[in-house]
C-alpha cells in the first residue's frame, strides 16, 4: 500500500462528513465492516464521530486517496472540556432522536442508544496524565504505507503545539492487530476499572 497524501477534514461538507460516517460503520467491527451489525447506519458515527468533527474541527484529519477520504484521525486535547461541550451541544439532540425503546433490547443498536443516554466520564487517573484522546478509523485500501502512524503523528504534533502532555485511547481487547499497531508507536496499557485503555506521552 503506497503512502497517501493527507489532509485537514472538510467537516463543513456534507458529503466528506457522510463519507467519514460510512468509514466509521466499515470499521466498527474490530477494524472490519460492521454494516450488517446495526440496523441504523449512521448510529455508530454519532456515537464515536460525529461530536468531535461538531465541536473539535481543527483536530480532524484524514488520508485521502483521489477519490476521498479513505481513513481519518479525530480527538480532543481536553476530554473533561469535550465531555461537558457534548453533554451540553451534542447528545441532547440525539436523545431526542433516538429514545431509550427505539430499537429491540437484543440489537447493536440498543446498546448504542443506551450508551447516547448514560455517558460515563473518563477516569480521572488517565485524564490527569493523559488529557486528550483520540479515535483513528482506515478502511483497508489506506492500511499499510504508513498511513495510520502518519495520521496519528499529525494529530499528536497538532496537540503539542497546544501544550498538551498526553494522549489516550480505548480499544476492543478482541483486536490484536490494533493493539500492536499503538504499542509500536509507544503507547502503554494503563491501569483502568473496566475496558482496555492506551497512553502516550507526548
Amino acid at each position: 500500500m503506497a503512502s497517501l497524501p493527507l489532509r485537514p477534514a472538510r467537516v463543513t461538507d456534507p458529503a466528506e462528513v457522510e463519507r467519514l460516517y460510512d468509514i466509521c460503520l466499515r470499521t466498527g467491527a474490530d477494524g472490519g465492516d460492521a454494516t450488517a451489525r446495526y440496523r441504523d447506519p449512521r448510529l455508530l458515527g454519532e456515537v464515536y464521530l460525529g461530536a468531535y468533527l461538531a465541536l473539535e474541527p481543527d483536530l480532524a484529519f484524514v488520508v485521502d486517496d483521489g477519490t476521498g477520504a479513505v481513513g481519518y484521525v479525530i480527538g480532543t486535547a481536553d476530554t473533561r472540556e469535550f465531555e461537558a461541550r457534548s453533554e451540553r451541544e451534542w447528545w441532547p439532540a440525539l436523545r431526542e432522536r433516538y429514545p431509550l425503546d427505539s430499537f429491540p433490547e437484543d440489537s447493536e443498536d440498543h446498546g448504542l442508544v443506551a450508551q447516547i443516554h448514560s455517558r460515563g466520564p473518563a477516569e480521572q487517573a488517565v485524564v490527569d496524565l493523559y488529557p486528550a484522546h483520540l479515535h483513528v478509523d482506515l478502511l483497508p485500501q489506506a492500511q499499510g504505507g504508513g498511513n495510520g502512524r502518519r495520521l496519528l503523528e499529525t494529530l499528536f504534533d497538532a496537540l503539542r503545539e497546544r501544550g498538551v502532555p498526553g494522549v489516550h485511547l480505548g480499544v476492543s481487547e478482541t483486536n490484536a492487530s490494533a493493539i500492536g499497531f499503538y504499542e509500536h508507536l509507544g503507547f502503554e496499557r494503563l491501569a483502568v476499572p473496566q475496558g482496555y485503555v492506551l497512553g502516550l506521552k507526548l
